[in-house]
């Protein structure tokens, strides 16, 4: 889960700082508002995989950020994890009226947070996973039909190169060393040089023509696919 992106809305210093020394330590890249307000412009802003979600909150409560999160097309899949200080407010909390993915009940232990979120996240994951048509920007894959296509043109790929660009859609944004695309493209008992990625990736990109960019490189780690979700706010 390391690498994923983590929003923290919690008005109370002391919270704040404990939960996001503790998730940047775990490698999750983390950043941090203290009021409703701002914590729904930056969601909106650079849609995060996570928002940890204080219930009370100055300029917006909890409830109110996330049903505009929930009502936005470009946060309405990111997950929500509620802090509350009433347990009674669960129902309220993960059912209809606001629809939040978990909450946590104040005080919490850090550990426990923790585990909820890599719960989440690795949900997400293997959701993800489990979903047969990834499609971003006029580039789709078909995984049960092994097809992708671009803007509706069939790309001739290899079985490698498919491989490759399906690793890296189901997390766009995530940076891949260069080993990791070596085990998620062609399993972890796969014997080949760091290198030979990089001859994939040029024949990628070469067949993905215009698009090509999509593939960006990640200077000293390897590569990694556009999160288009940003892409959608600066365009």
């Amino acid at each position: 889960m390391a690498g994923q992106r983590i929003l923290i809305v919690e008005d109370d210093a002391a919270i704040l700082e404990v939960v996001e020394y503790n998730l940047v330590r775990a490698g999750y890249r983390v950043r941090t508002t203290t009021d409703g307000l701002s914590g729904l412009n930056a969601a909106l802003s650079d849609p995060p995989d996570l928002v940890i979600l204080d219930l009370m909150l100055p300029s917006l409560d909890g409830i109110e950020v996330c049903r505009r999160l929930r009502a936005d097309p470009r946060t309405r899949e990111v997950l929500v994890l509620m802090l509350t200080a009433k347990a009674e407010e669960a129902d309220q909390i993960v059912g209809f009226a606001v629809n939040a993915d978990d909450y946590v009940t104040k005080p919490f232990s850090v550990k426990v947070l923790q585990e909820r979120v890599r719960t989440l996240l690795r949900r997400r994951e293997v959701s993800n996973l489990a979903t047969d048509v990834t499609s971003h920007f006029g580039l789709t894959l078909d995984r049960v039909r092994h097809r992708a296509t671009l803007n509706d043109e069939v790309l001739d790929l290899t079985p490698t190169e498919f491989s490759l660009l399906d690793s890296m859609m189901r997390q766009p944004g995530r940076a891949y060393r260069r080993a990791d695309l070596i085990d998620s493209a062609m399993g972890d008992e796969t014997i080949v040089l760091e290198r030979t990625i990089d001859v994939h990736i040029r024949s990628l990109r070469k067949k993905l023509g215009a698009a090509a960019d999509l593939i960006e490189t990640v200077r000293g780690v390897g590569y990694r696919f556009r999160d288009l979700r940003g892409m959608s706010q600066d365009g």
